[in-house]
């Protein structure tokens, strides 16, 4: 760990991944990248690398993925509230850590961004701004960063918005970043291929 933050990791894993398998059968975070490490995996340990303690947020019943979680290193909680969407994970996240300087928050399905991004929105944060994105070429991507002021607020988040009225409300701190992989998730199957 070249960085070490203050702030609480949060992996959010809980999502049902329908345009990557329909069927519901195969779940997206557990796919394997070319190098063959399941897409979780990855981005939980490039969290990991700034951030001390990660908690992992996935749904009930998915216990392999919490499993993998696990090994890589994160704490795993299920939340009950998943079904509602984004929001609602989030909320479970900064309930379970409430007393947390504050938060990094990533996506489980965005296994590509880089340790210098993550460490440059990590920094911020720990400086003192209370919410922080990363911006490559003028479009806001992830991981993002929020202070304690916004702990009300992020444990009050419902529904598959996420955390996008903190953003509408207040303007973060911006840090530009050269990795356009703060925008590139896994949504569909050829997505793995093209990495």
């Amino acid at each position: 760990m070249t960085y070490s933050s203050n702030a609480t990791g949060i992996l959010l894993a809980a999502g049902l991944g329908t345009r990557f398998d329909p069927s519901g059968r195969h779940n997206k975070l557990l796919a394997t990248l070319p190098g063959g490490t399941p897409v979780v995996f990855q981005s939980a340990r490039r969290l990991l690398a700034v951030a001390a303690e990660v908690i992992a947020v996935v749904r009930p019943g998915a216990e392999k993925l919490a499993d993998v979680l696990n090994e890589a290193g994160c704490n795993v909680i299920f939340s009950i509230d998943a079904e509602r969407g984004m929001g609602a994970t989030l909320a479970a996240a900064v309930r379970a850590t409430s007393e947390a300087d504050g938060w990094l928050v990533a996506l489980g399905d965005m296994p590509w961004i880089e340790a210098a991004t993550y460490e440059a929105v990590a920094r911020r944060l720990d400086e003192g701004a209370g919410l922080v994105a990363p911006f490559y070429r003028g479009t806001r991507g992830h991981p993002a960063g929020f202070g304690m002021v916004h702990r009300e607020a992020l444990a009050a988040l419902d529904g598959d918005a996420g955390a996008r009225g903190i953003f509408s409300a207040h303007t973060p701190f911006i840090v530009d970043v050269d990795d356009s992989n703060v925008l590139r998730d896994v949504d569909l199957p050829g997505d793995l291929r093209e990495a």
